[in-house]
């Protein structure tokens, strides 16, 4: 399934950003943001943290919740992402940007962030926020799968995940 830049791949960002384990330094969070096309990129130590807090807060929107409480997060977080949608053309090309010209990067991660999540739960559906199904694993995840059903965070989630269902049933015997 293909979603635009602004929702689909900063959903994915959020997601990435959810399934962080601990404050990160800005050197390790500048390739994250590149493989997600996020131009400004280069923080400092304090907006590094500013983007670990935000990240606690992203990683509430993935998983098994009702509808309402997710609408209910994600509206907070466009809130405090305090960001008004403009149009932009950088490119030559008219498109939307979801934070201030002179925001800094950490405002403008925020403000991608919340603006992705809200997209895909409004065009793609919220169900699409997920967190990966197999033991011990949890990993937040945007389903971009044609049926909206995935439920793992990775292939190698799910071979796992079905060879230890097999080997449950037959003993571990191969």
């Amino acid at each position: 399934m293909h979603f635009n830049h602004y929702g689909g791949e900063a959903a994915r960002l959020a997601a990435d950003l959810a399934n962080l384990t601990a404050p990160p330094r800005p050197e390790y969070l500048e390739p994250l943001l590149a493989a997600h096309g996020v131009v400004q990129r280069m923080l400092t130590t304090a907006e590094a943290e500013e983007i670990w807090k935000w990240s606690r807060r992203l990683a509430t929107c993935f998983g098994s919740q009702n509808l309402e409480e997710r609408c209910q997060a994600i509206n907070t977080l466009l809130a405090d992402a305090s960001s008004r949608p403009r149009i932009s053309l950088h490119d030559g090309r008219p498109h939307l940007h979801y934070s201030a010209v002179d925001a800094g990067a950490a405002a403008h991660i925020r403000a991608i962030t919340a603006a992705g999540l809200a997209y895909m739960v409004c065009f793609a559906g919220a169900d699409r926020l997920g967190r990966c199904a197999r033991r011990g694993c949890g990993l937040a995840f945007v389903d971009t799968s044609r049926n909206g059903r995935r439920a793992y965070c990775s292939v190698r989630c799910a071979n796992n995940d079905a060879v230890a269902r097999h080997r449950g049933r037959h003993g571990g015997e191969d």
